[in-house]
């Protein structure tokens, strides 16, 4: 009867950090500069000052900021407090900003003042928030705003040593809404089990990997994915857990975040295809030496052009797949040294979704739900369970229902897995394009097209055919200074064609040049967007 049940809370992710007496540093910018003990103050302050102004269990805190160490602070005092953290995606519309909010029945908002024009105009449209607390890098608060505290002042006549208490693990710790390019924003939400479990498997994952990807308390953890964005993809509390030296850049720009690589020796990070193509050419990285930096990419898939530009600059780069709903860790393409028989091997094992992480039950299936075979060519849909993946969209059980349809959750991809036991996505289901009766992978295509050492980015969809159904366009952005003849873009693709990688109808009757690809707020293809505007 006297023995401790030991729930599984975020608080308890802090334990490990101070027992073993880290000696590394939360890092913002070049601004703010403190170690775990200050961490766990903090944290201890943000929740008593949160408790002082009114904040209860079952509230819902929502925080609009660039990634930091207050960031980093709310993940942890929010929720410790029995309330829910609402991430707000700041990249959204003012319109569906305001549906998140009101969704969410968001209670507070913690604001950075960069985003007071934005606050301003929405404020009127806000049905259930009560309070605003100003954040603010110099510490000057904006007077043309009714705030209801500072964040900093506010913190510094807190109690440091606030006890949080203990209650259900099954609580709910967090939400945000997904950044889908069909209807409204859909609200997912984590209990603390959740979040401390998915924390244990991400660490277990990578401590299973070889140390060219593996990850531990001697790295430099730097967020090149949002914050607000599925928890930054897990790390943050990761890294709280490690007790690694913690990074976070604010909002991105190239050369600030090349800047921090280099003075905090960053050796592990995570983002999209984009931001890595675009922190490679900037002119800031050209006389970088980025030997050792491991970099996961998520969100779309690693194209192999990008793999072999990371590789050549010394980033060990490597993919991962989930999606908001599952929290988002799926996969992640770590590699099996008794696989790895020369380097064309390694850099098509590097670019797949990967391997399932410990606890994650993944299958390939047909549309009656049965198995198919792991063969590598038998495709189906995604479908998985993990102790960590969303329960359902908030206020949404007829969407929750279908999500969960059959007892596991469906992802809305396409894939195959091997015989090796790596999944391999091709396509979104959305997105496979139907041509002549056959199926065509338009992620497969835009590998295809993106190793030309003309092109910058690519992507396909598929366009209405009388004769055909479906035909795929290539939408082609070119690299800078570079021209390239259609037919030799078809010739491209029609070589791998002629060796079996490609059906010949997946050649492209249409290729277009653009200048840029329309993107979601955090950098994926938006191809419903490309659909639209060249369905004529």
């Amino acid at each position: 009867m006297t023995a401790y049940a030991y729930p599984l809370l975020i608080k308890q992710l802090l334990v490990t950090p101070i027992a073993q007496a880290s000696r590394n540093e939360i890092v913002y910018r070049d601004q703010v500069r403190y170690g775990y003990p200050m961490l766990k103050q903090r944290i201890g302050r943000l929740g008593s000052a949160l408790a002082g102004i009114g904040v209860k269990p079952g509230d819902t805190v929502a925080v609009m900021d660039w990634d930091s160490h207050r960031y980093l602070e709310a993940f942890f005092a929010v929720p410790m407090l029995g309330a829910v953290l609402q991430t707000v995606n700041i990249r959204l519309s003012p319109e569906q900003i305001i549906y998140t909010l009101n969704h969410a029945r968001a209670d507070i908002i913690l604001c950075n003042t960069e985003f007071l024009p934005l606050l301003k105009g929405i404020r009127g449209q806000l049905q259930t928030v009560k309070q605003f607390i100003c954040l603010s890098d110099d510490g000057m608060v904006p007077g043309d705003f009714a705030w209801d505290g500072e964040y900093e002042t506010l913190l510094s006549s807190a109690d440091p040593a606030r006890d949080f208490p203990d209650f259900d693990e099954n609580t709910r710790a967090t939400t945000f809404y997904t950044t889908g390019t069909t209807g409204l924003p859909k609200g997912v939400y984590f209990s603390h089990r959740q979040i401390v479990l998915h924390t244990l498997s991400l660490l277990a994952n990578l401590a299973l990997a070889a140390p060219s990807q593996s990850l531990t308390r001697d790295d430099v953890y730097m967020p090149i994915t949002p914050m607000f964005h599925v928890h930054a993809w897990g790390f943050p509390y990761a890294a709280v857990l490690g007790g690694m030296k913690q990074v976070y850049p604010g909002r991105y720009t190239p050369d600030a975040l090349i800047k921090l690589y280099v003075e905090e020796k960053v050796t592990f990070s995570h983002c999209v295809p984009t931001i890595m193509a675009m922190l490679l050419g900037c002119p800031a990285a050209q006389a970088v030496d980025f030997t050792g930096w491991k970099v996961i990419i998520g969100g779309s898939a690693l194209p192999k052009a990008l793999a072999l530009a990371a590789q050549a600059r010394g980033i060990d780069i490597f993919g991962g797949y989930g999606m908001s709903e599952t929290g988002p860790l799926l996969t992640l393409s770590l590699l099996k040294t008794e696989l790895m028989d020369g380097a064309e091997t390694e850099l098509n094992t590097r670019v797949l979704a990967g391997l399932p992480a410990p606890l994650v039950d993944l299958r390939i299936v047909d549309p009656e739900m049965n198995d198919m075979p792991r063969d590598g060519v038998s495709v189906g849909e995604v479908v998985a369970r993990a102790p960590w993946l969303t329960q359902g969209y908030l206020h949404n059980p007829e969407a929750s229902a279908t999500l969960w349809a059959g007892g596991y959750l469906h992802t809305n991809d396409i894939g195959r897995i091997d015989e090796n036991g790596y999944l391999h996505i091709t396509d979104r289901i959305k997105d496979v394009i139907k041509t002549g009766g056959e199926w065509l992978s338009s992620l497969d295509l835009e590998d295809i097209i993106g190793q030309h050492p003309s092109v910058a980015e690519v992507a396909v969809i598929g366009v209405k055919d009388e004769k055909w159904g479906e035909r795929p366009l290539a939408l082609v952005v070119l690299r800078a200074g570079q021209a390239v003849d259609v037919a030799v873009l078809k010739a491209h693709v029609m070589g791998f064609a002629d060796k079996g990688i490609v059906s010949k109808y997946a050649v492209p009757e249409r290729i277009l040049f653009v200048e840029t690809l329309d993107k979601t707020s955090v950098g994926k293809l938006d191809k419903k967007a490309m659909r639209v505007k060249f369905a004529g």
